[in-house]
């Protein structure tokens, strides 16, 4: 069954002294690309997070957030006191050197080097492997999510496939009709210039089998089936989101040589529908994982 890239998911875990709530979205992408929210506490657990989320996702613009809510009052931040007064002092002098007012020193001095000091603790290993499991229950939902959308990734192709099909099976009956459009717009052609009667027979086999053989687009036609048949198929396997890329290469590339072959306006309206078709295809197929 086919997944798409895009999903959504969200957990939340409740400790003693805090509340942890884990966000994860993903969008298309080639490879995985993961963006990284976390407290500095979590820092330590960072490449960890990327190799289990590239394992569970494969592939997609995946973001992950983890905010931490406390649920008790704290300090975020220290005043080195006396790295200040040093600094306090050192501009009271200069201030006396100078014969200038001071002015509000206190202001200058927090914003000087290691003056504040943030104080974050590092999270245990035992929290660590409750948050863990918040983030796998995310990445639960996200897959749900990503499932349900390949669904409905399924059922728009198959119908636009069948729509193509379709397409294809109106070329067929059309091109049975344009082959003798064909020879006889040539005898025609040839009457006018030599007038009836003066063709040679056999040379003008001879010259009608060449013309219509650079016209004839049954190995396309053939091709063409195979491809769609082959692209639904697909649609069961693991993760055939770069395999259906490339069948949709061939798709349009049987397609296009049809319309330069088809020297025929109804066909070339078909071709363009075809067309159509498919480029909605190659846009969904994008997001298949």
């Amino acid at each position: 069954m086919i997944r798409s890239m895009t999903g959504f998911g969200k957990a939340t875990l409740e400790l003693e002294d805090k509340t942890i709530n884990v966000e994860i979205r993903s969008l298309n992408s080639k490879g995985a690309d993961i963006s990284l929210r976390l407290s500095s506490g979590l820092r330590n657990y960072e490449l960890e997070l990327r190799n289990d989320i590239s394992k569970q996702l494969e592939r997609g613009k995946i973001d992950l957030s983890i905010y931490i809510e406390s649920k008790k009052a704290e300090t975020p931040v220290e005043i080195n006191i006396e790295l200040a007064k040093a600094y306090h002092d050192q501009l009271k002098n200069l201030a006396i050197e100078l014969n200038e007012p001071i002015g509000d020193a206190l202001t200058q001095v927090l914003k000087f080097p290691d003056v504040l000091k943030s104080e974050r603790k590092e999270t245990d290993e035992n929290e660590w492997k409750q948050i863990k499991q918040c983030v796998n229950e995310a990445i639960v939902q996200l897959n749900n999510f990503r499932d349900m959308e390949g669904l409905s990734l399924k059922k728009d192709f198959e119908e636009r496939l069948n729509k193509i099909g379709n397409c294809l099976e109106e070329i067929k009956i059309l091109d049975l009709i344009r082959i003798n459009a064909i020879k006889d717009r040539i005898r025609n052609n040839i009457e006018d210039v030599l007038g009836k009667g003066k063709i040679d027979e056999n040379r003008f086999e001879q010259e009608l089998i060449y013309y219509v053989e650079k016209l004839d687009i049954n190995e396309e036609k053939v091709r063409l089936k195979t491809h769609l048949d082959y692209f639904i198929e697909t649609c069961n396997e693991v993760a055939p989101g770069r395999k259906l890329n490339f069948i949709s290469q061939e798709i349009g590339r049987e397609i296009n040589t049809i319309g330069s072959k088809a020297n025929d306006a109804p066909m070339q309206k078909l071709v363009v529908l075809m067309k159509d078709e498919l480029e909605k295809i190659k846009e969904q197929a994008n997001n298949v994982l």
